[in-house]
């Protein structure tokens, strides 16, 4: 693993069948690696001292029930903010005193989890603590007293500002990702990553909520030897999921995603596309929360134990958990918007566009059910009529292109209900807007091309697809996005055109019978033209020619005779 690029966690527990079983837990994860361990403050002392030398630590997961003896469980929690203050901690513990806890919260301590959360969630919660935020406020129970307005705000602000670091962190490590990057701007830009995080803590700081209630009680328990890891030359049943394919698939797919985030995101396509109308550090940062909304619901549906035939009837439930997740996360839950007199929830109006979107976008998205029963079951990818086991070069270049274009064509469909219905409002184009699109004759003139766009894929261009049994896929590239075509058979969806778009299909069938033989037709003319033209008329128009030119010589001969036989005279 390159710990350049994953979260490096420090494990406090003394308790070490805990610690071995969520080692094992966080190997599952390409980004996440457990570098040390320890028992004790001691040797916790140890490791942090020694950190800057031999190995980095990004968050400290602890366990407060640690050394007892003193009566004092938050002792260790003060030297570790006091000695280390811009060093996350996470709490997993079994403590649930409810003033214990917002005495952590005070010091300094970024979140908490109770011991028997579940582990799609634990991960997704290591993930949130690492890269800056905190979790208190989402360990809140029913019966918790609501945010405050101001609260309210301010914790939109810096979940927003986190977003935006997030995304600036990716595009980091995808220009780190350059083998042709020079020491020098190396150097600079692993300090940007110091200064990212650093800012991270000061949002956190500056702005996170205190929650004053009881924290939740434990819902399942942890048990460390849940996951198995496959012994060599053991064979992975494809009827279950497997903990250990998806894990290699993970591995391979979601860093390389990240950094192409980083690359430029010029559309290149020649077509319109609804996240064009954001910023470029809006529209990196769109992108890449529907990445992490991607990884998490994997995460979900993996350790959820799916099965295959449920997976492709949740389709759409799917599609849409991704979609409507990713647009609370980039436009916030509490972000409000003046149109007019009145005060609008933005996220209500946005997620009523879900038909929508549904229609326009998210059911056209191709191969994603393929794509998730790759990367969950190991199941062949079918390339060009022929299949392509999980780790092939070919399996792995096509499930990063259908994976590329389902988050672009997700982006879209976030960015879509926006256009729809707050196109013009100024809050929306100074926050959001690229600013060659902000005035209104520029949005207007932009959503008529998306409109048209649409028009045009319905009537001519879907049919033509289907008939031509490809797909046209979106991607990134090191000067953009991309549009790429691949061939995959699209029968069913032929015999199912009616109307126009079955008429479109019939006049490219009839196109392609009489094109052929128009073509042979044309060339059997145009080379009789030709022949009539070289080979009699110019044949003729040659031989008149040449009798003209002697005639004219025969008579220019005479008339010098005629002057010769003067001038003797």
């Amino acid at each position: 693993m390159n710990d350049e690029y994953s979260w490096q966690l420090l494990l406090i527990d003394r308790d070490q069948i805990f610690r071995l079983g969520l080692r094992t837990i966080c190997q599952q994860f390409a980004d996440l690696e457990v570098v040390a361990e320890a028992d004790s403050r001691a040797g916790a002392e140890q490791v942090l001292a020694a950190r800057s030398e031999t190995v980095r630590v990004d968050l400290v997961i602890l366990d407060l029930v640690l050394d007892m003896s003193n009566g004092d469980p938050l002792q260790i929690c003060q030297l570790l903010k006091t000695r280390y203050y811009d060093l996350p901690v996470l709490l997993l513990t079994a403590i649930q005193d409810a003033t214990v806890l917002r005495q952590a919260q005070v010091l300094g301590v970024n979140g908490y989890c109770p011991k028997g959360i579940a582990v799609p969630e634990l991960v997704r919660v290591i993930r949130l603590v690492a890269a800056g935020e905190n979790y208190w406020e989402l360990a809140s129970s029913s019966g918790s007293r609501p945010l405050g307005f101001v609260a309210r705000v301010g914790n939109s602000w810096r979940l927003s500002g986190l977003r935006q670091i997030a995304a600036a962190r990716a595009k980091a490590i995808g220009q780190l990702q350059n083998p042709a990057l020079s020491p020098l701007s190396r150097a600079i830009l692993v300090g940007r990553l110091r200064e990212l995080q650093t800012a991270s803590w000061l949002l956190n700081q500056l702005f996170a909520p205190q929650v004053q209630n009881k924290l939740p009680v434990p819902i399942s328990p942890i048990i460390p030897n849940t996951v198995a890891v496959p012994q060599k030359g053991s064979e992975i049943p494809n009827a279950s999921l497997s903990c250990w394919s998806f894990s290699s698939q993970q591995a391979s797919l979601f860093p390389s995603m990240t950094a192409k985030l980083g690359w430029d995101l010029q559309n290149l396509t020649g077509l319109p596309l609804e996240i064009d109308i954001l910023r470029e550090e809006k529209k990196r940062e769109l992108l890449y929360t529907i990445l992490r909304q991607l990884e998490k619901i994997l995460n979900e549906l993996h350790f959820g134990q799916v099965e295959l035939s449920q997976l492709k009837e949740q389709n759409w439930e799917i599609l849409h958990d991704l979609w409507s997740e990713s647009t609370r996360d980039f436009f916030g839950k509490y972000y409000r918007v003046q149109v007019g007199d009145r005060s609008l929830d933005l996220l209500v109006v946005l997620l009523q566009d879900a038909p929508v979107v549904r229609t326009t976008i998210l059911n056209k998205i191709p191969l994603v059910m393929e794509l998730f029963s790759h990367l969950l079951y190991e199941q062949p990818l079918i390339i060009d009529n022929a299949p392509y086991s999980a780790g092939t070069p070919e399996a792995i270049a096509r499930a990063a292109a259908v994976m590329e274009n389902l988050i672009i064509q997700v982006a879209n469909g976030v960015v879509q209900p926006l256009l729809n219905n707050f196109a013009d409002v100024m809050a929306i184009k100074s926050l959001f807007y690229d600013r060659e699109l902000i005035s209104t004759r520029a949005i207007e003139r932009f959503r008529n091309n998306l409109s048209w766009k649409y028009r045009y894929e319905q009537l001519f261009a879907e049919p033509k697809a289907i008939f031509e049994s490809q797909y046209i896929l979106f991607g990134f590239d090191s000067r953009g996005i991309k549009k790429i075509s691949i061939y995959a058979p699209r029968r069913p969806e032929l015999e199912k055109l009616t109307g126009w778009q079955q008429a479109v299909t019939l006049a490219l069938e009839i196109r392609d019978a009489i094109e052929p033989r128009l073509r042979s037709f044309i060339a059997f003319v145009g080379s009789s033209i030709v022949y009539i033209l070289t080979q009699v008329i110019g044949r003729g128009i040659g031989l008149i020619g040449r009798g003209i030119l002697r005639g004219i010589g025969n008579s220019w001969s005479e008339n010098q005779l005629e002057k010769n036989g003067e001038r003797q005279k």
